[in-house]
């Protein structure tokens, strides 16, 4: 672990999962409506989606629009999924970094960038196997506008009943699967009839492996210099550094994949054939600026997220060692 002693036990990896999975929760329940209006934000003006026509403008803008016309409630809609996703996705992805760095460098604690990328990679695609499903409920939840009455989910598990009962069990790890031929348009030609291939799970593992990479690797980076040089030393203000520097670097690499992700989970079937046929559209009509539309609540909240979570984290990894220490 970067920052520790000889002196010092590092963390278990029951620790470091559970330490992240409650870290994540509370970042999560500080930074959400910044998430909300980005999703907002990224859906405004696609065809066929099922938010209103484009109006909001700006991410506070945005928040108070939301607040104006669907009430406050509106901000944190979808929090449970989120707070179901962070459970799964943070423990994963955060919580077993450390154990999959070693195993890449076969126990040395001395990383190069190779073996961190691939250990942030595996993580990031490890947690979509696990989180994908409360990932496309809470992207859907924020994306769905309360103020016109026709609500496409009610509840949390409303939502999980009704993607599974329409769209196949396989449509919680899409977002919308490929559907088959729609009834209203006739068949172009004849055959045995194929089910639906998911195709969703890949934006977003793309997504994740990208954030996660940019997340930890740029974290573990920076503290690792900041320790080196003698700048800081172990606490808060590195951990707020360091943290601040990954959401940026998260936020630049990943605002393109993380559109396309929350566009083409948000579909209905067979608006998008598949994420890059999704890509292409945006691209299309909407040209390459669409890649990057909500950068700024983005960032804004990845940087406040990853603030939040990894001093958070620090903290609650330490709480929990000092607690098992006295109980021993």
């Amino acid at each position: 672990m970067v920052g520790l002693q000889p002196s010092e036990v590092p963390p278990t990896a029951a620790v470091k999962l559970v330490g992240a999975g409650a870290a994540a929760c509370v970042a999560d329940l500080v930074t959400f409506p910044l998430d909300t209006a980005k999703v907002r934000l990224q859906i405004q003006g696609e065809a066929g989606g099922s938010a209103p026509a484009a109006r909001y403008k700006g991410v506070f803008g945005t928040m108070a629009t939301m607040v104006k016309t669907e009430g406050p409630g509106s901000l944190y809609s979808g929090l449970v999924a989120g707070l179901q996703r962070q459970l799964g996705f943070a423990s994963v992805r955060i919580g077993l970094y450390d154990s999959v760095k070693q195993f890449y460098t076969r126990g040395s604690e001395h990383a190069g960038l190779g073996s961190r990328l691939l250990a942030g990679c595996t993580t990031g695609a490890m947690a979509v196997a696990v989180a994908q499903p409360t990932d496309v409920v809470k992207v859907r939840f924020q994306a769905q506008a309360r103020a016109r009455g026709a609500r496409r989910y009610q509840g949390t598990v409303d939502a999980y009943k009704t993607i599974a009962r329409e769209e196949g069990v396989r449509g919680l790890w899409k977002g919308g699967c490929r559907p088959r031929t729609p009834p209203s348009t006739p068949p172009r030609r004849r055959g045995p009839e194929r089910s639906p291939r998911p195709a969703g799970t890949a934006p977003n593992t793309a997504r994740n492996a990208v954030v996660n990479c940019a997340e930890l690797v740029t974290y573990d980076l920076v503290k690792e210099a900041l320790l080196a040089s003698h700048l800081m030393t172990d606490n808060l203000p590195c951990h707020f550094v360091a943290a601040f520097g990954a959401g940026f670097c998260a936020t630049l690499v990943a605002s393109p994949v993380d559109v396309v992700k929350t566009r083409y989970m948000n579909s209905v079937p067979g608006q998008y054939g598949s994420a890059g046929c999704c890509a292409l559209v945006m691209l299309r009509r909407e040209g390459p600026a669409a890649f990057y539309k909500g950068f700024t609540p983005s960032f804004l909240r990845l940087g406040s997220w990853n603030v939040v979570m990894f001093v958070t984290y620090e903290q609650l990894k330490r709480a929990l060692m000092a607690a098992r220490r006295s109980g021993e």
